[in-house]
């Protein structure tokens, strides 16, 4: 009986057992290893062109190539149609598709695209997708958050334009000068610089990028920061309720062999007692 239940267990089609295969562990190690030693053939490459050890580098990344593409073969034959419902799957397909194509001519700057081959590691390791995916639930946010700091640095660049072109023509000359200047100030880059050739003309011109700074470096900015954070506590919440469910699933299914198990013991009990009646 241990022997026919084992077999029922085994996959029984070829598409069964090449599911298993892609999802045994060594299976996405050696994907994700391929993956690392690709990322160093092709830094390599670039430090040794037109070396003799280049033919060398330039086979090796043509077998891992081949290696990619049969992966990408298995999962569509163990997948079928589901393959391309996963947006992972359909990531994979298209960075590896890029390195198909044939890098010659005037496609020569094709060749530089390989290395996102190296961005496959985001579909083999778990934590990398798990911060892809808040980063992708939190667009909408950040399209907001983005919209507020557009509005913001247009006024203050108006504003500043208005008051500073004269003082610091180089910087506030006009509102594409200003917008420059004001988005190299939200990041921190030599801003007081900026600030004091203005205030060489307008001593109280402080208080303009003081607020600018706040409003903009310190408020508007982390928004940012929440947003994503608030996307990936989600994605963790999601997943803390997926598994969850999978141990109340596994709770009731013990639950169901546990009951069975009885009623098999007891009717094995009855058994036992109808044969010893008709033993007497």
């Amino acid at each position: 009986m241990n022997q026919e239940i084992g077999t029922q267990a085994a996959p029984r089609t070829a598409r069964e057992r090449v599911r298993a295969l892609l999802e045994r562990r060594w299976f996405t190690n050696l994907v994700l290893v391929v993956i690392l030693v690709n990322a160093l053939v092709l830094g390599v490459e670039t430090m040794v062109r037109r070396s003799a050890l280049q033919p060398v580098l330039e086979v090796l990344d043509h077998i891992m190539l081949g290696f990619f593409v049969l992966e990408l073969l298995l999962r569509f034959f163990a997948y079928g149609r589901r393959f391309f419902t996963d947006p992972w799957s359909v990531f994979d397909l298209l960075v590896v598709g890029v390195a198909l194509i044939p890098a010659s001519g005037s496609l020569a700057a094709l060749r530089a695209l390989r290395v996102l081959r190296v961005l496959r590691v985001i579909t083999v390791v778990p934590s990398l997708r798990r911060v892809v995916d808040g980063l992708l639930r939190a667009v909408p946010g950040m399209g907001a958050v983005g919209a507020l700091l557009a509005l913001v640095m247009y006024v203050s660049a108006v504003i500043a334009t208005g008051l500073f072109d004269e003082a610091a023509p180089e910087y506030f000359g006009h509102l594409g000068t200003s917008l420059f200047t004001l988005f190299q100030a939200m990041t921190g880059e030599a801003w007081p610089d900026i600030a004091r050739a203005v205030m060489e003309t307008h001593p109280s011109a402080w208080i303009f990028f003081v607020l600018y700074i706040l409003v903009v470096g310190f408020a508007v900015l982390n928004l940012f920061i929440a947003v994503i954070v608030n996307g990936m506590e989600e994605i963790s919440e999601e997943e803390r309720k997926d598994d969850q469910q999978k141990d109340e699933r596994l709770d009731n299914l013990a639950a169901q062999n546990r009951e069975i198990l009885a009623e098999l013991r007891s009717l094995r009990a009855k058994l036992d007692e109808d044969d010893a009646g008709a033993v007497a």
